[in-house]
């Protein structure tokens, strides 16, 4: 009997693979699936904005880009050999504290980041510092994975509101500008959060990234692009403002609004867009069939040379890397669960020279704060008539939804009819700030935050006392207060400045309402 032996074959992806890559790949995958199961919730989160915000909708294609750059670099990483690196984990490490320092605090920023920046990190590790470096652009553009810049949008009305007056003055339109509203013979125009332009800036800051690197050598040539990525969609958004505003003086507000959610929002950008590419197309100074990277340059580069000497088994680095994540996700669970007490029922005290009153309001004002354990509203009338709205939120614990000073709270409640006018000078130390209902309702509030024994109105101080008691396990409540008058002239800072005058030091005041004083 004839016997036929039959060797063994690879399936034809392992057989694709250059051999050195094999066993490093199996290993990248595993940490790379290790990480996405632990911090699930980060990506969830990031992956909900991505599908239901329209400012990040333009993240959906960013995964599929950073494949295209790794695949165009293909041929030459193939010639390279990846070698697992112990420092990298240096580089995961801080990519976690930046995720636990998040974690722990509510800011879901720095958690996103840290998430996204342990998948670099671990192509560090594991394939150390020459595969890193050819992989340098696609490692760096994970960044833009993170769904960030609504932060913005304040900052960016103004600037579209300022850019906006100053074309309609010039068009000769006769206008006045107070905040973000815009008065004009044919009616009044809000530079509404919308109309920020902070969806394109985002979208074109991505683009911008990613053509400066496949079109330009030169690094002057690519701060030029970036810094015109930045700069035009600000000012085109300012002009297609100014345009709404020119076409109703003679059309009418209805069609100049009609006309700019049709032409503006889908047409206007994409002919900007257009127009900047176009004009960065002759300074193009990188040819199309050239490589993607020099790998003349990666392999000769000296500065690599003693780095690679620093090499550790793959497996280990693997283990540690399991080590790291499995220490970052139990230390955030331990800091989580410790949590300040409060009591079940707190009041407004009494103050001298003023008494609680009904709350009377030309327009409904009330912040929210929906993470809050405990809040308070009332009013306080003084004996020469001065009246005041006082708003109090106290947190046990600051994190994930449960956040003093998180995106959307405030003196301004989303939702409402209010809007943001500017800044307003500080009384005692709080953020003062002019707010407007409907065009004729002003509003003067001042903000303070209390943790331990620290009182002011730094949202950024606070973040930074919150992770520093969550990750030394110390408890401490964290509480809010908005001091409000209506108007927003002398008369209401006179009233706050008084009210504050009676009550004393504010974070003693905030201290005593729940017994901690």
């Amino acid at each position: 009997m004839r016997h036929e032996v039959i060797s063994p074959t690879r399936a034809p992806l392992t057989e694709s693979l250059a051999p050195q890559w094999r066993v490093p790949l199996l290993h990248l995958a595993l940490a790379w699936a290790a990480q996405l199961a632990l911090f699930a919730g980060d990506w969830a989160a990031m992956a909900g904005h991505w599908w239901s915000n329209s400012t990040y909708n333009h993240i959906l294609l960013v995964p599929l880009i950073i494949a295209w750059l790794v695949w165009q670099r293909l041929p030459e990483l193939a010639r390279l050999t990846p070698r697992a690196w112990w420092p990298g984990l240096l580089a995961l490490a801080g990519a976690m504290l930046v995720w636990l320092l998040g974690n722990v605090s509510g800011l879901a920023t720095a958690s996103q980041l840290g998430a996204v920046a342990m998948l670099p990190a671990s192509v560090l590790a594991l394939f150390g510092p020459r595969v890193s470096y050819a992989l340098l652009f696609p490692l760096f553009y994970s960044v833009f994975l993170v769904p960030i810049g609504e932060e913005l949008v304040p900052v960016l009305q103004m600037i579209t509101a300022d850019i906006t007056i100053a074309l309609t003055h010039f068009s000769g339109i006769p206008a006045e500008i107070e905040g973000v509203f815009i008065d004009t013979p044919v009616g009044l125009f809000e530079v509404a959060e919308a109309c920020s332009g902070v969806k394109f800036l985002i979208a074109m800051v991505a683009l911008g990234a990613l053509i400066a690197n496949q079109c330009f050598r030169s690094v002057w040539r690519r701060a030029a692009f970036m810094a015109a990525s930045v700069i035009v969609p600000i000012l085109a958004n300012g002009v297609r403002a100014w345009g709404t505003i020119y076409i109703a003086q003679f059309q009418g507000i209805e069609f100049a609004a009609g006309f700019d959610h049709i032409f503006y929002g889908w047409i206007f950008f994409a002919v900007v867009m257009t127009i900047l590419i176009g004009a960065g197309w002759r300074f193009f100074d990188r040819s199309v069939d050239e490589p993607a990277i020099d790998l003349a340059e990666i392999e000769g580069a000296r500065w690599i040379a003693p780095l690679e000497r620093i090499t550790a088994p793959g497996w280990a680095v693997l283990v540690g890397i399991a080590a790291l994540a499995l220490a970052t996700t139990a230390w955030a669970g331990a800091a989580r669960a410790v949590e300040a007490p409060l009591p079940q029922a707190i009041v407004l005290p009494q103050v001298a020279g003023w008494e609680q009153v009904p709350t009377e309001q030309a327009w409904p004002w009330l912040p929210q704060a929906p993470g809050a354990d405990r809040r308070l509203f009332g009013t306080y009338r003084s004996d020469s008539g001065q009246r005041v709205d006082i708003f109090l939120a106290y947190y046990g614990a600051q994190e994930e939804g449960r956040e003093a000073g998180a995106y959307g709270e405030g003196a301004q409640p989303p939702g409402t009819e209010w809007r943001w006018l500017g800044e307003a000078p500080a009384i005692d130390g709080g953020k003062g700030e002019r707010l407007q209902a409907v065009g004729v309702h002003p509003r003067l509030a001042m903000t303070w935050y209390r943790h331990g024994d620290w009182t002011g109105s730094s949202r950024l101080e606070l973040k930074a006392l919150t992770m520093r008691d969550r990750l030394l396990f110390t408890a401490r409540p964290t509480a809010t207060m908005i001091v409000s008058a209506e108007g927003g002239g002398e008369e209401a800072q006179a009233a706050i400045s008084d009210f504050l005058g009676a009550v004393g030091p504010s974070g003693k005041w905030m201290d005593r309402i729940v017994g901690l004083d």
